[in-house]
């Protein structure tokens, strides 16, 4: 039976969960971003080469105690103990001074190259070249058009190659445009294929422009995002053919899966293939390729909040990406989408006190909209919570193939969403199913069978009668399964009626953690669930637009090779929490979410400067990993 209308019961959802008691972490937690003294960043022409190189941007980072968000990591299927990381780093944002020594917001976001030679023990954290400041021997070959970076994603072929790709945005000669575009970055070793593995993925290659979008402002015209990548590496004819995938957003509100594919390495791609109609909201494609070199794309497909027109969808090649099949939805879904009323308290701030790059460019939306994420000024919402926003779209899919399974063609699929039965009314603004009405998340599995078009009923990874787990990401080479998530099942004030980490009356706290757990037949059942994380930490403090909102990303991620797993996440156990000064009376909303900052008010412009002490780690949030079981 084909599964394509699959509801799940809430008996089911019983019978399959697991109800694993708390489990401690398998070891020590891992900082790849060491961006504080003592840590540091160190240039990726330095670590290839041995010659010296620095820059303004690399000693920011070195002392920034910087945001980082949206992590990736990959594991070198010729020697895992090289293991290549990424996020959005924000570490060089204050990199640039005004004649009076004053720290401006001006520096750019950019993807973070983190590399472990000792199986994810330790990271030296770098940037992929291309930055704007980057003046190394590298620079001159990032073919890109950028002054901000960000979703990164990685994959690495057979050959002791690693690719990185990201979308980009910010215009470099200043102006309010967003280019749009997405490229890929790709590393080698110095020896050649021959070379030692240690040296895998350690030498920059280049960058190359995969699809360009339009110069328009404030994210309207042709936009680039939601990116994934992935390599052939199954030896066979499609061998060392890259992939890679994104959402292409329109002006009018059209959204598109989109693929373009490289045969020589990331010199060149080919045009991008559209993989489906232009309809209101597709986003998270991800690429999985099976043990006979088919390649499926699989993506989001959510339409409404609650239960119509929301399901997991694919199409597959069999030709090496030339060509793919129609769009097929495989498993339907009640979307996890957190969503409240915007309910402005306003102060004046002018534009040149704004704390982030990029500030307004995007559209502010007006009291009474419908937002995504909450927090002060004008980010504050009827409910009174705060909370960060859920993906962009609410329910994530991510999927996977065993590349070394020449005897399947099976294709693992997580994703989080609602649990059936647990719809509740919240009395509030809030809701995760549409205003009003909650609902608990939970990490649900499914296996397609590519060769047959029939997919296994979808599971419960880790079924909990407390607690939201949304984020998931899969790993499959080798033979075993390995998946992670957030899980907020120690959060104290866990409620359906309510976001991540509130009371009922708005208080926030430390409520997250990633967990993680592994199959050894296939999906059919999961064991060993675990705590990864060591330290429960608070997801909404608001570090974001100009430290109003909360934001944590829109992903984790976990890599493997057979037993062998490495899982990343954004945490923000180093936050410095504190108190803004420009909340006082009735935008004073007591919520535990405001960070360390310094502010000074202008009687003669009746407004507050920006934050005066960026590096005082109120900006700390931070990319930690671990072995998973």
């Amino acid at each position: 039976m084909k599964h394509s209308h699959y509801v799940l019961t809430l008996l089911a959802i019983v019978l399959m969960g697991s109800a694993s008691a708390l489990a401690s972490s398998p070891g020590s937690d891992v900082r790849l971003t060491n961006d504080f003294p003592g840590g540091g960043y160190v240039s990726a022409y330095t670590l290839a080469t041995g010659n010296p190189y620095t820059d303004a941007v690399l000693n920011e980072c070195s002392i920034s105690r910087g945001r980082q968000n949206e992590p990736s990591v990959a594991v070198d299927p010729r020697d895992t103990n090289v293991l290549v990381g990424s996020s959005n780093d924000y570490c060089g944002v204050y990199s640039v001074k005004d004649a009076l020594g004053n720290l401006l917001p001006l520096g750019p976001i950019w993807l973070g190259y983190y590399r472990s030679q000792d199986a994810g023990a330790n990271f030296v954290s770098s940037l992929v070249p291309g930055y704007p400041g980057d003046t190394s021997p590298y620079a001159a070959s990032a073919h890109i058009r950028t002054s901000s970076a960000g979703d990164p994603v990685i994959a690495w072929d057979g050959h002791g190659r690693v690719y990185m790709g990201s979308e980009s945005s910010g215009d470099p000669a200043g102006t309010k445009k967003t280019l749009g575009d997405v490229w890929v970055a790709v590393f080698d070793n110095p020896g050649g294929v021959g070379g030692a593995t240690t040296n895998d993925g350690k030498r920059f290659v280049r960058s190359e422009i995969v699809a360009r979008g339009s110069s328009a402002p404030n994210l309207l015209g042709k936009f680039q995002d939601k990116t994934a990548l992935e390599v052939d590496r199954t030896g066979g004819a499609c061998d060392g053919t890259v992939y890679f995938s994104w959402t292409r957003f329109t002006g009018n509100g059209g959204a598109a899966i989109y693929l373009s594919r490289s045969t020589d390495q990331g010199q060149s791609w080919s045009p991008p293939q559209k993989l489906t109609a232009s309809v209101q909201s597709l986003q998270t494609p991800d690429i999985a390729i099976t043990g006979n070199g088919h390649v499926y794309v699989t993506w989001n497909q959510s339409f409404q909040a609650g239960h119509a027109g929301n399901a997991v969808a694919y199409a597959k090649s069999t030709d090496c990406g030339v060509s793919f099949s129609p769009p097929t939805p495989l498993q339907s879904f009640i979307r996890y989408r957190p969503l409240d009323v915007l309910d402005p308290i306003p102060i004046f701030i002018p534009t040149n006190s704004e704390d982030d790059p990029l500030a307004g460019a995007e559209d502010v939306a007006a009291a009474g909209s419908i937002t995504r994420e909450c927090g002060d000024f004008d980010e504050h919402c009827a409910s009174g919570y705060t909370f960060f926003r859920v993906d962009a779209v609410g329910t994530q899919v991510r999927s996977t193939a065993d590349q070394y399974d020449k005897s399947h063609e099976w294709v693992y699929i997580v994703y989080d969403a609602s649990k059936p039965g647990t719809l509740v009314p919240t009395g509030t603004t809030y809701g995760s199913v549409g205003l009003g009405t909650g609902s608990q998340a939970g990490i649900f599995f499914t296996r397609l069978d590519g060769a047959t078009g029939l997919s296994t009923a979808p599971i419960l990874i880790d079924n909990q009668s407390t607690g939201h787990q949304i984020y998931p990401d899969i790993s499959a080479d080798g033979g075993v399964l390995h998946a992670i998530w957030y899980d907020s099942r120690l959060d104290p004030n866990y409620s359906p009626t309510r976001p991540i980490g509130n009371d009922a009356s708005g208080n926030t706290g430390p409520s997250i953690d990633a967990w993680s757990a592994m199959s050894t037949d296939a999906g059919a059942s999961w064991i060993n669930q675990a705590r990864l994380s060591d330290v429960t930490t608070n997801p909404n403090y608001e570090q974001f637009s100009n430290r109003t909102v909360p934001f944590a990303g829109d992903y984790l991620w976990v890599t493997s090779m057979g037993n062998f797993s490495f899982g990343t996440w954004t945490d923000w156990r180093d936050t410095v929490p504190g108190a803004d000064p420009r909340e006082s009376g009735s935008s004073e909303d007591s919520d535990n979410a405001d960070v360390k900052q310094c502010r000074v008010f202008s009687t003669t412009t009746g407004a507050w400067s920006g934050d005066l002490c960026p590096h005082a780690g109120g900006l700390d949030q931070n990319i930690y990993g671990d072995h998973t079981p």
